[in-house]
């Protein structure tokens, strides 16, 4: 970050960044590039044009809906600079106007979890803390649904389909002076072979082996929801916390939302953590997410997922610990299970809870010596280590865990 561009900002603002950082990193990797994106913001903050007392917010909401920070995985200059800009436009909104916040919700969001940073509260100049919990509590809900399944065609619309197709052939044929091909069913390959072939194909791609060709581009092939469960169906997410609560009517849950890099922004999801882990250690983790279950409502709070803990193998009274993304992951980094199996299966859309997929392969979730958080397949007793393209998921000290 420049000198320069620091000098342009209001006089609260860079007394916060210098009271925040000190002689620290305040460009998050250090790096050239991050630098150069620190300074381009904080010039932007310092013009004027994305925060007006009175104006919208609109813009700044669009750019702030897929970001945990402005740049990076951790917060820089720019964080602290647009968040003293923020303050008394959302204090006083919160004040004379709350449900106008409600138009912005990436810009509550945000703001709220960046006054929250432990960095920023210590911060000798940092501004009063805005009181956003009822604010935030009141919020509407958004109904995350479900992809709507694909409708099968109607077996006779189907017929009609192939003998429409078989005509178009035999009158290609015909004109070139060649034997007309025929349906499928009829006196070429027999019907119920093909059948038997698709199976076969379908349980594949279920266990996560290649069949036939791949798809054009080298893209990975989707789990097949049927067969036998396969660890390829589940799909785990790197995610960031940027807000926790203690749920208002179970005192054992907190509830979180949680950055999955998602356009709709954070998800809601409810842990059972509370007698485990104090909510001062929840706060800004990054943890692995299991991004696929059907959700559930956990004592009125509607649950979009499930936070992947590492239990004691004596029982989660001798300790719980939260399952780590390598350092430097990204909100909705994919993690996937280690071997040419698994890793180039896509999950499906979402775990049928009728199949009990995710409660078949959780017994075999287990950390290493290593610490490191892997599958062990129960028949080949092979292990499949859950990494990320920045390398493996861990446990911070417990080995022998089970995780779920």
């Amino acid at each position: 970050m420049s000198s320069e561009a620091l000098s342009k900002l209001p006089t609260a603002a860079q007394e916060l960044v210098k009271s925040t950082f000190g002689s620290g990193q305040a460009t998050g990797s250090g790096s050239e590039v991050d630098a150069k994106a620190v300074d381009e913001w904080i010039n932007k903050i310092s013009g004027g044009s994305l925060v007006v007392p009175g104006g919208s917010l609109k813009q700044l909401d669009e750019a702030l809906t897929p970001q945990t920070y402005l740049v990076g995985s951790q917060p820089t200059a720019a964080d602290v600079a647009l968040y003293s800009t923020l303050h008394p436009v959302v204090e006083s909104l919160s004040k004379e106007n709350a449900s106008s916040l409600y138009t912005t919700p990436a810009v509550l969001r945000y703001f709220d979890h960046i006054q929250n940073l432990p960095s920023i509260r210590n911060a000798p100049a940092a501004p009063s803390l805005v009181p956003l919990d009822t604010v935030i509590e009141s919020a509407p809900k958004l109904e995350r649904k479900a992809p709507e399944p694909t409708k099968k065609k109607a077996k006779k619309d189907t017929i009609a389909d192939a003998k429409t197709e078989t005509a178009v052939s035999s009158d290609k044929a015909a004109a070139s002076g060649s034997a007309p091909v025929k349906a499928e069913g009829s006196s070429g390959q027999p019907k119920e072979k093909k059948e038997k072939k698709g199976k076969k194909e379908g349980a594949a791609a279920a266990a996560g082996e290649p069949s036939g060709k791949k798809a054009a581009g080298g893209a990975a092939a989707p789990a097949a929801d049927a067969g036998e469960p396969s660890p390829a169906m589940i799909d785990l997410r790197v995610g960031h916390i940027v807000d926790v609560k203690k749920h208002p009517d179970a005192d054992g849950l907190y509830v979180e939302q949680i950055d999955l890099g998602e356009e709709t922004g954070p998800r809601t999801i409810v842990s059972g953590l509370v007698n485990y882990i104090p909510i001062e250690q929840m706060q800004d983790k990054w943890l692995v997410v299991v991004a696929n279950l059907k959700p559930a409502n956990m004592r009125g709070v509607k649950s979009y997922g499930m936070v992947l803990c590492a239990s004691h193998k004596d029982g989660k009274d001798n300790g719980i610990e939260i399952v780590d993304p390598p350092k430097g992951s990204k909100p909705g980094d994919r993690i996937y299970f280690e071997g040419e199996k698994y890793e180039n299966v896509e999950p499906v859309s979402q775990l049928n809870p009728k199949k009990k997929i995710f409660e078949t392969i959780q017994p075999n979730f287990t950390t290493l010596e290593t610490k490191e958080a892997a599958w062990v397949d129960p028949e080949t007793k092979t292990v499949h280590r859950l990494l990320t393209k920045l390398g493996p998921c861990t446990a911070p000290s417990i080995v022998g865990a089970s995780l779920s």
